[in-house]
């Protein structure tokens, strides 16, 4: 055999070998889902996300795949193809965070089981569609966790309501029956587009290591301007003005990388909006790498003040 047909042997094999530990991991097979058929769902995730980019190199394949909630996946799928343990399971797992979930928008016991009951109608699929049933879940795709793409769904639900119910009933009618006026919950951000991800992954790991670290101290463990700038031996002026220079470039470095891939500047910015709970970033993964406080050992910040007292003695 030759080197190149090893080769090819050796990577066909490892493919085999990581589709048997995502599908292990997924715990499909209790809910009857067949390893091929999970390789579907896997394979048209993928192709969902890289429209963009059809040849996916095998690494980036792999990444993908092992961020993804293989369980909520499998478990979302199941149920949309009507297996009764999924449901058992889903309805064990979620009923009572779904009423939750629904109490929270809507501040109202009634109003509350009438959105969650919607919603799991939805979910079930009571609808069918050439003589199909369909269920919601088909459109969860495991970015995110199941519970928080629920939220989502319910939070849309919500305002969809909301909207039909200014359409129908006048405002006055509402007031003349002693309707009490909240203010208008906000729409739940779209689904990002794939591409901020990508683009936003990338200039996050072409960033330096102290810089990393200054943004994760920053901005994902709340440290204070005068801690960071005690680790990394500088000015907490210094420090603010390295925060706003590495948030103005990266926001240069994300766009840039948008109109790459093909946006106008309008939908570039726009993408830049999204609400960052609503990114499936792995944000923490990117500004910690190799960037813990070890790597900058704690200096002695010589203040300005002290720098004059030293010159004046």
């Amino acid at each position: 055999m030759s080197i190149q047909k090893s080769s090819r042997s050796a990577q066909l094999g490892d493919g085999a070998n990581a589709g048997a530990a995502l599908y292990e991991r997924s715990c499909a097979a209790l809910y009857g889902i067949s390893t091929e058929r999970f390789a579907e769902i896997l394979d048209e995730i993928l192709r969902k996300n890289f429209l963009h980019n059809p040849s996916v190199s095998p690494e980036r394949t792999a990444d993908f795949h092992a961020g993804l909630h293989l369980e909520d996946l499998a478990l979302a799928r199941a149920c949309a193809a009507g297996n009764e343990r999924a449901w058992t399971d889903f309805i064990s797992r979620y009923r009572q965070k779904l009423h939750r979930m629904a109490l929270h928008i809507t501040r109202s016991g009634t109003h509350a089981e009438e959105l969650a009951d919607s919603l799991f109608a939805d979910l079930y699929g009571i609808s069918l569609r050439e003589g199909v049933r369909v269920s919601k879940l088909i459109s969860y795709t495991g970015r995110g966790s199941l519970e928080g793409w629920l939220r989502t769904v319910m939070a849309q639900e919500f305002i969809n309501r909301y909207r039909k119910q200014k359409r129908t009933v006048s405002l006055e009618e509402q007031t003349e029956e002693g309707a009490q006026f909240t203010a208008p919950v906000p729409a739940p951000a779209s689904v990002p587009d794939r591409r901020l991800e990508t683009v936003t992954d990338e200039a996050l790991a072409e960033l330096s290591s102290e810089d990393r670290f200054t943004l994760a101290a920053y901005f994902l463990d709340g440290r204070t301007l005068a801690e960071i700038a005690r680790i990394l031996g500088l000015h907490e002026s210094s420090v603010s003005r390295r925060l706003d220079r590495l948030a103005t470039a990266l926001r240069k470095r994300i766009l840039a990388g948008l109109r790459t891939l093909g946006m106008s500047h309008a939908q570039a910015t726009e993408a830049l909006e999204t609400d960052v709970r609503d990114l499936k970033l792995n944000l923490r993964a990117h500004l910690t790498q190799d960037s813990g406080a070890k790597a900058f050992p704690e200096r002695r910040v010589v203040s300005d003040q002290n720098d004059r007292d030293g010159s004046n003695g």
